[in-house]
């Protein structure tokens, strides 16, 4: 990593690349092999972890419940496990969650049913905006009590439940919610049952498909996940694929670059995490997938993209679930391109580290973007390629990865003066990515 606390300057235009990369690899995979790991019995490995910030969270939280976790070598770690309801905590123990809601919703989850923990739960000053609403409504279901009462924010005071009851819950849009109740149900006496209608990311229940006796997903009109709880968890063995989010902005970048081509090597690429990729393809985008296999039930493969004209974006509700956190580059892309294009469905974007809604219409404003936003749709009036050399932007700092990257693509690729503070929130899941860059040529400063 490079410095704590900086500020990135930008100040011209990227030239045409013609580049084969590997993008850091899958946050939310990597996460999920710790914490799945900590709740099985036995040995558990994982390999290719990403080493960002929010990875580390999640290591250091469950090194404070009692977790041994060992380091072999760069992005490889042993996880013994302790098994379910073993997690122990020292009475008045703080877990900070860091940056991560994926970390806070699912650490959560698996906490409320584990008998006889009283911790406090914080995030940064990011995480400890966001709402906790929902994920305190399902877990007070499994007896777990939150303090103080109707406050939905951290920091919090949570008391597990020491005789939980598993629940049934209609999923929405939400993995993290949707992961939370079936880490809890694990725990849990009887059964939880969960009724999918909207389809979100199904890396938890994919790392858990090898106990039958403790999972069953029926995939049909409704995916329904059966967890039968109190049974003995598999370890697991994983190697965690690049991460399709974080490939996003460079493939933005490249479609969106005069006389570019970029091959992204060894990508995860579940068809719930590819709706960026689709979506693009849909409106004109030269994007093919090779090289394709399944490992650990999870398809991964290379990503080839060529630059390319786009037709405007028309974005229904269904590709929100499946490319939550492309969102803001999607808006650059709609921004550069020309014509109207409409994002529907993305309300809850205004719960993600910062409000990406409003946030991201005040970057593109800044290089004379007009946009349009009701509570659940965003329309875009994009003008195509600008040269916006003679305009600045200006991101405050809001603790918001994306909204980092994407204003750094729209700076690149139209020449604007930007200045990002506090750049390096980017590293909590993309620490690569400013060396990445740099390969492909993009000119930057960093300063203090």
């Amino acid at each position: 990593m490079l410095l704590k606390n900086f500020n990135l300057t930008t100040k011209r235009k990227i030239s045409s690349f013609n580049k084969v990369i590997k993008v850091d690899t899958d946050k939310s995979m990597s996460i999920r092999s710790f914490l799945i790991g900590a709740i099985s019995h036995n040995i558990s490995s994982a390999t290719n972890v990403l080493e960002s910030e929010d990875v580390l969270a999640a290591i250091n939280c469950l090194k404070k419940l009692g977790v041994k976790i060992t380091r072999r070598k760069s992005g490889s770690y042993f996880i013994f496990g302790k098994g379910l309801g073993s997690l122990n905590a020292k009475k008045g123990i703080k877990l900070n969650f860091g940056n991560s809601g994926t970390l806070a919703r699912l650490l959560i989850g698996i906490l409320s049913t584990t008998p006889n923990i009283e911790v406090e739960l914080r995030g940064d000053h990011s995480l400890n905006k966001r709402s906790m609403k929902k994920l305190i409504e399902l877990m007070s279901q499994f007896g777990a009590l939150f303090l103080p009462k109707k406050k939905f924010t951290l920091p919090l005071k949570m008391v597990s439940s020491n005789f939980p009851i598993g629940i049934t819950y209609k999923a929405g849009v939400s993995a993290q919610l949707k992961s939370a109740v079936m880490l809890a149900g694990l725990n849990s006496y009887g059964n939880t049952q969960i009724l999918e209608t909207q389809k979100s990311r199904d890396h938890t229940e994919n790392m858990l498909l090898h106990n039958k006796n403790a999972i069953n997903v029926k995939k049909k009109q409704t995916k329904i996940i059966n967890i039968y709880g109190k049974k003995f968890l598999k370890p697991i063995k994983i190697e965690i694929p690049g991460d399709p989010s974080s490939a996003a902005f460079f493939t933005a970048l490249t479609i969106l670059n005069q006389k570019s081509k970029i091959k992204i090597k060894n990508v995860g690429l579940n068809d719930t995490r590819t709706g960026f990729y689709r979506l693009l393809k849909a409106h004109g985008a030269k994007i093919n997938f090779k090289n394709l296999k399944r490992q650990n039930n999870e398809i991964r493969g290379d990503i080839v993209v060529e630059s390319c004209k786009l037709k405007s974006i028309k974005a229904p509700a269904k590709y929100y679930v499946n490319s939550t956190d492309e969102y803001p580059i999607l808006f650059v892309i709609a921004a550069l391109t020309k014509g109207k294009s409409i994002f529907k469905g993305i309300g809850e974007l205004a719960n993600k580290e910062s409000n990406r809604i409003s946030e991201m219409q005040k970057v593109l404003k800044q290089i004379g973007i007009r946009s349009t936003a009701s509570n659940d749709q965003l329309t875009i009036n994009g003008i195509g390629m600008v040269d916006a050399n003679e305009r600045k932007i200006f991101v405050p700092n809001l603790g918001d990865h994306r909204i980092c990257m994407a204003s750094f693509i729209l700076a690149i690729l139209t020449g604007a003066q930007a200045k990002i503070k506090n750049f390096e929130t980017v590293f909590t899941s993309s620490p690569s990515f400013l060396k990445i860059m740099k390969f492909l040529g993009a000119d930057f400063e960093i300063q203090k």
